[in-house]
């Protein structure tokens, strides 16, 4: 039974969580605590359960979001530098990210990956100094904990080759495709294990960009064929280890839905503008959870923005199978945008006592 809205109690000056070293290189700030009738952690495990919330989850507020640095890719994609398979990449201020370097091919052919291509020692870091000295003081054990894990399988192919050439490989030399995306299984199933174990991680989010604005990169048979073996392997092993799975996806891969919910991913992170993610969310609801980002402009008038932040909770956000990364740049608004998203969904969720 939904727990009624104690709007005076819930928003009384309750503090602020810390800021958190995020993921990215998105700047992170101390964020509003509310006096919550559970925890933001049980509320965001119901929804990745198909349970129904309390409230709308929000990252921003909700989650200990992070990525550490210490990780050579994280480290070089959101700085530039060298990725953990010798990649180099080239940060770019203007769009404040890097991409891998013009004219880099770190693996001349697939099937010469097991002589060119040597994989980290993941041992070689001290994990835990990292979240000791990093972490330890600041992750709030009532939120829910994010860990972000970079270059999936047909994102990391072409980091080493090109696009061009990862999808001829996957046409013309499936079997040592598969061969070495086994072996990318045991590196991310390991990398995960220190997630859960060391960063006490309940959620994990894979990236894997499988879609331009316009349509997928490759189809959805192929994808069946090439990389489902290895997303239901990587997303059996986050629920064995007692972790759920966010697949980051980004493009136009409504054609790839059906896909992810049969990999077992528990969430699906993909973009807004190219698609019709309320449709999506109407014919999958029930087996894939959806998250999105949501930064309006900051020089949006404060009542457009109550407005649309009424239009995410009344609409995707009603499903209860929704979470938002809701950041307001603004921080000279009329009204306080992250209390207005937490009320307004507790009275849909709870309505008022």
């Amino acid at each position: 039974m939904a727990i009624p809205f104690d709007r005076e109690k819930e928003l009384a000056d309750a503090g602020f969580y810390p800021a958190v070293p995020g993921a990215y290189n998105i700047p992170s700030f101390p964020t509003r605590r509310f006096c919550t009738p559970i925890t933001p952690k049980e509320n965001t495990f119901r929804v990745l359960r198909g349970e129904k919330p309390e409230w709308l989850p929000n990252m921003s507020t909700d989650f200990n979001f992070i990525q550490p640095a210490v990780m050579p890719d994280a480290y070089a994609r959101n700085n530039g530098g060298t990725d953990w398979f010798g990649i180099e990449w080239q940060y770019d201020p203007a769009n404040r990210a890097a991409m891998v370097k013009p004219g880099t091919r770190r693996l001349s052919e697939v099937e010469n990956w097991k002589q060119e291509l040597v994989f980290p020692d993941l041992s070689a870091i001290d994990w835990q100094k990292d979240y000791d000295e990093n972490y330890k003081s600041l992750l709030a054990p009532e939120r829910t904990t994010c860990f972000v894990i970079v270059n999936g399988y047909l994102e990391r192919l072409a980091d080493l080759t090109g696009y061009e050439n990862t999808l001829c490989a996957y046409l013309e030399e499936p079997e040592v495709v598969a061969e070495l995306y086994d072996r990318f299984d045991e590196f991310h199933i390991a990398l995960m294990k220190i997630a859960r174990e060391v960063y006490h991680a309940d959620i994990l989010t894979f990236h894997d960009d499988l879609g331009t604005q316009r349509s997928s990169f490759l189809s959805p048979e192929l994808c069946r064929e090439v990389l489902f073996p290895h997303y239901k392997k990587v997303a059996a092993a986050a629920h064995e280890m007692g972790m759920f799975i966010n697949f980051h996806s980004c493009g136009a891969v409504s054609n790839m839905i059906e896909m992810m919910t049969d990999a077992g991913f528990d969430c699906w992170e993909g973009q807004d503008a190219c698609n019709d993610k309320l449709a999506i969310m109407e014919t999958y609801g029930g087996r894939l959870a959806q998250l999105s980002i949501c930064i309006p402009d900051p020089a949006m008038p404060d009542e457009e923005l109550k407005a649309l932040l009424s239009r995410m909770v009344h609409g995707i956000g009603a499903s209860g199978r929704y979470i938002t990364w809701f950041a307001d740049m603004n921080f000279g608004r009329g009204f306080d945008s992250a209390e207005y998203l937490y009320a307004e969904s507790r009275r849909l969720f709870g309505g008022e006592g």
